[in-house]
């Protein structure tokens, strides 16, 4: 009877979610040159055009949660008015003064121009987030370091280092969880108020960075024991390969994203 060795780093993609499937740098190369010439462009329907693209992409290939539903359908869109406003307050009224007058207070006025600016600059930067989000929601970070090691010849003594580095945070978050539980099993910096907020924080300090020298000795020790940087490559145990499906998705999405601005071609005057 043969015994199945699970990788417990290497995460198994659900079927039906083919974003997840997907080689992590496809996911950052096809989006790139629409982040690029959103740059250079400075009208609203090129930017709403390539946000629905994303979203569309996102929920037929990423698992769709409450969490991720909220950041679509509720924080990127707030977050585009805010700026949006933002940047229509900014904007210098002496250039715009011609426009239609939106908002008049005392001395001070919005312009027309000015909203049109700033709703503008709001839905690119909107479009480059959503755009970034396509990766961002359906790659992890060990699989993007092993991507970078294995196809783009990052050296493995830079990759697999950053990785070491990438999964210290969650065990300092498991360790600030454990001083927290044992200040307050002991009764230590009680109280209410910014004063005694900032006792308690001061007091996890030290045994914080106690615990994470003795987590760093011993992954260092570990990386020697395996003659980590002794030889000039290393065997993988968990393979990211890039496969033909990935060129499909980057293809497609290039094409995509060129049929837009071949369509709507937002530098015309």
């Amino acid at each position: 009877m043969t015994a199945l060795i699970a990788d417990p780093y290497a995460e198994v993609a659900p079927r039906g979610r083919f974003l997840l499937g997907l080689n992590p740098l496809a996911k950052l190369a096809a989006p790139l040159p629409a982040m690029v010439m959103l740059i250079f462009v400075r009208d609203f329907v090129t930017p709403l055009a390539l946000i629905a693209l994303s979203y569309a992409v996102i929920a037929v290939g990423a698992r769709l949660t409450a969490r991720l539903a909220l950041l679509l359908a509720l924080a990127l869109p707030a977050g585009v008015v805010v700026v949006a406003f933002g940047m229509s307050v900014w904007t210098d009224a002496a250039r715009v003064d011609q426009s239609v007058t939106v908002l008049s207070l005392g001395s001070w006025t919005l312009y027309g121009g000015a909203v049109a600016i700033g709703l503008a600059t709001a839905l690119r930067l909107g479009a480059i987030i959503a755009l970034a989000l396509i990766a961002g929601l359906t790659t992890t970070g060990p699989d993007l370091v092993r991507a970078t090691v294995q196809q783009l010849r990052v050296p493995y003594r830079i990759g697999y280092t950053a990785l070491a580095a990438f999964r210290f945070v969650p065990r300092f978050g498991h360790e600030l969880d454990v001083i927290r539980q044992a200040h307050r099993v002991r009764g230590s910096h009680g109280g209410r108020g910014p004063f005694a907020a900032l006792a308690r924080w001061w007091g996890y300090i030290v045994p914080l960075l106690a615990g994470a020298i003795r987590h760093a000795e011993r992954v260092a020790l570990a990386m020697d024991s395996r003659a980590f940087g002794a030889y000039s490559d290393r065997t993988e145990r968990h393979l990211v390969p890039w496969r033909a499906r990935d060129t499909v998705f980057t293809a497609a999405f290039w094409a995509a994203s060129l049929g837009i601005l071949f369509v709507l071609f937002p530098w015309q005057l």
